[in-house]
C-alpha cells in the first residue's frame, strides 16, 4: 500500500482547521509526525486543554475504513494504550485525537525494549475481542493463502493487534504502548507473537533470537506447532504477494523474512513453539 501525502496542520483546508478547533479548543502549537502510512494528518497538537495527537484521513480515501476501526476498538484495548479523545467526521475529512505521549519509536534490536514490548503484549493477552465490533477473524483474514484445511486453527477470541512494527510501538518511561490500531482482529493469541517474531526478524534479528522472545508468552508455548506453521506459510504468502504487487524496499525485505522464519519453523530449528 502506497503512502498518502502527509499535510502539516497549518495546510489543511480552513473549515478542517476549525473543527478541529471545535474539539481541542486553541492550539497554540503543532508539529508534524512524519512516520507511518495510515493517515494524511498526523500532527502534535498543544492545545488549551493539553497536548493531543491529531489523525486524519479525508473521506472516500480507502484508508478511512482503518481510522473507523482503530476508534471503534478503542474502548476495547489495553489501559496501557493512549487513550481516544474525540472521533469527527468533518469539512469532508475523518478526524480523530488522541492523548499524545511522549515517547520514542521501539527498538526491536534492543533487549530493554524487547522486554518493554514483552509486557505489553502480556497485557494484551488478557483481553478478549468484543463481540460486539464486527472485527476481521483471522481464519478469512489469513485463510485464503493458508494450505487448504488449515485456515480453522487461526482461530479464537483473543483481541489482535496485528500491526506490531515498531513505529506502531512507542516506548514511554519503561513501558511500551501499543497505537495505530487500524487492523484489528479476533483470533488465536499465539498469532500476536508470531508477528512480533517475524518484526523482530525484520530488524536485523536472527529467527531463533525471535522465537527466543515470543517463547516468553504463555500462548506461544501453548500453542499447536501444526497451526503456527500453517500460520508461518501463510503470512510468507502474504508478503510474498506484496512484494510481488508492490516491490518496494519494505515489501520485499518482509518477504524474505517472513519465508526465513517460515523455513526455520518448518525444519524445527528454532524449538517447538
Amino acid at each position: 500500500m502506497s503512502c498518502l501525502s502527509r499535510y502539516d496542520f497549518l495546510d489543511l483546508p480552513a473549515p478542517v482547521r476549525r473543527a478541529v478547533r471545535a474539539q481541542t479548543g486553541e492550539i497554540r502549537s503543532d508539529r508534524t509526525v512524519t512516520s507511518g502510512r495510515t493517515c494524511a494528518v498526523a500532527s502534535i497538537l498543544e492545545t488549551e486543554g493539553g497536548w493531543v495527537f491529531l489523525k486524519g484521513v479525508p473521506l472516500g480515501d480507502p484508508r478511512v475504513e482503518g481510522q473507523r476501526r482503530e476508534a471503534a476498538i478503542s474502548p476495547y484495548v489495553p489501559h496501557s494504550c493512549p487513550r481516544l479523545l474525540w472521533a469527527v467526521d468533518a469539512a469532508g475529512w475523518s478526524l480523530i485525537g488522541y492523548e499524545a505521549v511522549d515517547g520514542r519509536h521501539a527498538d526491536y534490536r534492543s533487549a530493554d525494549d524487547l522486554r518493554r514490548v514483552l509486557g505489553a503484549l502480556e497485557e494484551l493477552r488478557q483481553e478478549t475481542a468484543p463481540a460486539g465490533l464486527d472485527l476481521t477473524v483471522a481464519e478469512e483474514r489469513w485463510g485464503p493463502y493458508a494450505d487448504e484445511g488449515t485456515a480453522h486453527l487461526f482461530a479464537g477470541r483473543s483481541l489482535l493487534h496485528t500491526e506490531l512494527a515498531p513505529d506502531n510501538v512507542l516506548i514511554v518511561d519503561d513501558r511500551a504502548c501499543l497505537v495505530d490500531w487500524s487492523w484489528p482482529a479476533r483470533g488465536a493469541a499465539w498469532i500476536e507473537p508470531y508477528l512480533w517474531a517475524l518484526r523482530i526478524v525484520a530488524a536485523g534479528q536472527t529467527p531463533a533470537v525471535a522465537v527466543s522472545w515470543a517463547r516468553q508468552l504463555w500462548s506461544w508455548r501453548e500453542a499447536d506447532p501444526v497451526a503456527v506453521r500453517a500460520f508461518a506459510a501463510a503470512v510468507a504468502r502474504v508478503w510474498h504477494e506484496f512484494a510481488s504487487g508492490e516491490p518496494s524496499r519494505v515489501n520485499v525485505h518482509m518477504a524474505a523474512c517472513a519465508a526465513e522464519l517460515r523455513a526455520v519453523l518448518a525444519l524445527g530449528l528454532t524449538g517447538e513453539p
